[in-house]
């Protein structure tokens, strides 16, 4: 047996998983948008067995919060790029593959040219802006996407965007959530997650792709899987044949206005700035760092403030919620003087 055929040995004598769907898988393209605790397992899955092309896109940095999840990095990879650390450790599990890092952060503007390169995406993001860029970008370019999610103890799985044997496309993730209103949904570094739970839904999605590429199984097209982490109890829920949504074009991404934890301790210092903690009253009774408080559904309520002279830094747990409410208020006021702290408390801790 040729070297490679023996290394895939075990899942080529499968029922149903031949030389053949081992070959389609080494033909493959997959591209993985998020390096964290989804992005972590289903790349070391689908590198092991032999996709031949892989890659990674995420602009992070690792940061010692991230170490408990996201299972590729080690203490040594803090502050250093994922998609660049991933790809390195990926490769010495397998050599045999290529690995491309994406250090850039997916927007509008480049999303095109980035998903054209592959033929299924992954998608292991955590903000919903991203996620509804991919969404809306592969629906465009015809291309499915493997979507997964996790919270505390509960993850989500679906795949999107399969062309029907009728010829019409199966649901999409607007014909699950057509909008959220991100301010008021906090993301793992807000609300935790077991990190567990981030392997399972992450070993799903790579299952998902491997059924895709190879043509076995039933894929969760239609439907999404949700999984209770505390009771081991899953339930696939339909939601239709095919998409109601029609998508035309996508929708510009916006950047964030943000200030480093250098800029806003200088501007504490020279009194040119103010803080505004944004968390729940709960979270603020725990830590905060100063500043006036009012929760993120509370912006058209601080209206008058929030358009005075002062510059403004909100802050969050991770700089997420921060950051949705900044583009909140500058959709509403383009002209407030408003920021977000990049990294949120998490990275201002980790600086003291």
């Amino acid at each position: 047996m040729e070297p490679d055929f023996l290394r895939y040995s075990c899942q080529m004598v499968l029922p149903g998983f031949s030389e053949a769907a081992q070959g389609r898988l080494q033909q493959a393209k997959v591209l993985i948008v998020g390096a964290g605790g989804l992005g972590c397992p289903a790349a070391q899955y689908l590198t092991a067995m032999g996709v031949g092309i892989i890659g990674i896109a995420d602009y992070d940095l690792v940061s010692i919060t991230n170490l408990h999840r996201q299972i590729l990095y080690t203490p040594a990879d803090v502050g250093l790029n994922k998609a660049t650390v991933a790809c390195e450790h990926l490769h010495l599990q397998n050599p045999g593959i290529k690995l491309i890092p994406h250090d850039v952060k997916i927007n509008s503007d480049n999303v095109m040219s980035i998903i054209s390169q592959y033929d299924i995406i992954v998608d292991g993001t955590d903000n919903f802006e991203t996620r509804y860029l991919l969404n809306d970008a592969c629906i465009l370019v015809n291309k499915p996407v493997v979507y997964g999610a996790i919270y505390q103890f509960e993850g989500q799985a679906a795949v999107w965007n399969i062309t029907n044997t009728d010829g019409t496309q199966s649901p999409n993730y607007r014909d699950l959530f057509p909008e959220v209103d991100a301010t008021q949904i906090p993301n793992c570094a807000d609300g935790g997650v077991i990190p567990t739970l981030a392997g399972i839904i992450g070993c799903i999605q790579a299952n998902e792709v491997i059924k895709y590429i190879t043509q076995t199984g039933e894929l969760l097209a239609g439907k999404v899987l949700i999984f209770d982490a505390l009771t081991l109890q899953s339930r696939i829920i339909k939601i239709a044949n095919s998409t109601k949504i029609n998508i035309k074009g996508l929708v510009a991404t916006v950047d964030i206005p943000t200030l480093s934890i250098k800029e806003v301790k200088q501007g504490l210092a020279g009194n040119t700035l103010e803080l505004v903690d944004i968390r729940t009253d709960q979270e603020r009774d725990v830590f905060d760092i100063g500043g006036i408080h009012f929760e993120a559904d509370e912006i058209d309520q601080n209206a008058d403030y929030l358009n005075n002279e002062k510059v403004k830094v909100l802050y969050c747990s991770s700089g997420k919620r921060s950051g949705e409410a900044v583009k909140a208020i500058k959709q509403k006021w383009p002209d407030a003087k408003v920021f977000s702290l990049d990294g949120g408390l998490k990275a201002w801790s980790e600086q003291h």
